[in-house]
């Protein structure tokens, strides 16, 4: 019933937001000049105009925004992108940021979280690689859209996807997972590797995953540890209602993910909103596109599949099967020693309050058939977990690090 009493409320707010969304639209045409001028003195008028802004954003959306990519500037000349289909599952599509460049750039696998956002939540990440590589990207279709008919969708099923992207990429290509499909990404290495497959990558980059979950936990690890399996199930899996494709497919609904995350910096999403608001008001519109364009991708939510969740928080954070060398593929051991072939490069956030320090640098140690001059790692002062992959710290101090990794495996 957690996914019906969300529904029932949703609908129930819906027409509130309808009517803002109308007046909030509607002010500007009847009183020209009044509201969308630039800051000044707040009059009443403004206030009650921002009011509306802000009580027409209040829900949240669950259809996946647009990756808004249209161009990428190389030597000084604006290159037109184009996002192709190169393969598509009921689960997933595998993106490819196509552009016209005469040499051919590094191909790199950008493999995005399934973790209650859109795969545009790497928007960022993908501008920046974009001029300098052949960037592909796993864009996770939302659970709820999935008819039931297609199957299931677990932690086998997901590195079966990433084997198979790398596959269609073709040999020698470069792959980069940020956060939560690191333990995937690393499986999926490793599962190439023992069956010598010719499209294992040539390098593999892990920003601030799971790896090893006992080293340093931190809230997500307390919260997957103080309860059951069975617990999660019963509190936290729902069935996707009726109107929707995928009715009846059991998922974890992403608007649970996005509470939990919300719940984290409670204080801080409070005072984005009352900024906001502010902005609006004093007609401050630089600052309140900036924070307007955060939650437009923040509050974009996509269902999980049952499976993939329960066997994450199973695998990953109560049974720390990868570290232990206690994890399958589909019954089959795997061998991490394998990997010989695909260098290392692990990221780390100093102030990552999602998957802390150590975690992610734990993969060293587990891939022991790997010469010490193919593995490196970055720790990056002052960043949190999104500053590993979205902003200044990203663009001007890891990228570079990135970008030469690459080159020096390519």
């Amino acid at each position: 019933m957690l996914y019906y009493g969300y529904q029932a409320s949703a609908d129930v707010l819906d027409p509130v937001r309808a009517m803002a969304r109308m007046m909030g639209g509607a002010l500007p045409e009847l009183l020209p000049g009044r509201i969308e001028a630039g800051p000044g003195r707040v009059s009443w008028l403004r206030t009650f105009w921002a009011a509306c802004q802000i009580v027409a954003r209040g829900g949240l959306s669950h259809r996946r925004p647009n990756f808004d990519i249209p161009s990428v500037t190389i030597d000084g000349r604006d290159l037109p992108v184009t996002e192709e289909k190169v393969a598509e599952t009921p689960f997933a599509t595998l993106l490819r940021f196509s552009k016209p460049v005469a040499a051919a750039q590094p191909r790199v696998l950008l493999v995005a979280p399934m973790s209650g956002h859109f795969a545009t939540l790497l928007r960022a990440t993908v501008k920046t690689l974009l001029p300098e590589h052949d960037v592909y990207l796993t864009d996770w279709h939302n659970a709820r859209d999935v008819p039931v008919d297609h199957g299931r969708f677990g932690l086998d099923e997901y590195v079966d996807h990433l084997i198979a992207f790398l596959e269609e990429i073709g040999e020698g290509a470069h792959v980069i997972a940020v956060c939560q499909p690191c333990v995937q990404v690393l499986a999926a290495v490793a599962a190439m590797a023992q069956s010598k497959n010719a499209s294992q990558p040539r390098s593999m980059t892990l920003m601030a995953g799971p790896i090893d979950t006992r080293i340093n936990p931190g809230k997500v690890n307390e919260l997957a540890q103080s309860q059951t399996i069975d617990w999660f199930e019963r509190h936290l899996i729902d069935s996707v209602p009726l109107r929707y494709r995928g009715a009846h497919r059991k998922v974890y609904p992403g608007f649970v993910q996005l509470m939990a995350f919300m719940s984290m910096n409670l204080e801080r999403h409070i005072s984005a909103q009352t900024d906001l608001y502010q902005s609006l008001s004093k007609g401050d519109w630089k600052k309140a596109e900036a924070i307007k364009a955060f939650y437009d991708e923040y509050l974009s939510v996509a269902d999980l599949p049952a499976e993939f969740y329960l066997e994450t928080v199973r695998t990953v954070f109560q049974e720390h099967a990868l570290p232990l060398g206690k994890m399958t593929l589909h019954g089959k051991p795997l061998d991490l020693r394998a990997v010989r072939k695909t260098a290392l490069l692990t990221i780390e956030g100093e102030k990552d309050d999602i998957c802390p320090i150590g975690q992610t640098v734990a993969a060293h140690d587990l891939l022991t058939g790997l010469r010490p001059y193919m593995k490196r790692h970055h720790l990056q002062p002052g960043a949190g977990h999104y500053g590993v992959f979205s902003g200044k710290r990203w663009e001007g101090q890891v990228y570079p690090l990135v970008r030469d990794f690459i080159r020096a495996n390519d």
